[in-house]
């Protein structure tokens, strides 16, 4: 490990094919980065005791899918305010990638979790550098 400060990642659990992309950014992020841990929002929202205490405890970024933004909201009411929220739907707005499924990606979705990575990736570097 690198001695940087640890950043949990709570992705969005929703059946929409940006809660798909949302999930597989944060899953790939975790797994290409020491510094990085995800956050079950299944476990958050069922208040279960071991997640109650660990998202006190690392800073959070929030990846919600739609302009829901569960993620972002389910944490405010467990009492914890993320760093960040990120809105994929939002962010991929502002490019021609538009995921298609709920369930498994395709090369559009695998460029869209490409693209989002590296948002989140910065987005860490800046919550580690402060």
């Amino acid at each position: 490990m690198s001695g940087k400060k640890k950043v949990a990642l709570a992705a969005c659990s929703g059946m929409s094919p940006y809660g798909l992309v949302a999930r597989v950014t944060s899953a790939d992020t975790v797994a290409e980065t020491d510094e990085t841990i995800s956050i079950c929002m299944g476990a958050t929202s069922a208040d279960r005791e071991g997640f109650r205490n660990l998202i006190k405890k690392y800073p959070i970024i929030a990846i919600s899918g739609c302009d829901g933004d569960c993620t972002q909201k389910i944490l405010e009411q467990k009492g914890v305010k993320p760093l960040k929220n990120i809105n994929v739907m939002e962010e991929l707005d502002k490019t021609d990638l538009n995921p298609t499924d709920v369930c498994r990606l395709d090369e559009t979705g695998e460029e869209c979790v490409k693209y989002l990575k590296k948002k989140i990736k910065k987005e860490i570097k800046e919550v580690q550098e402060k």
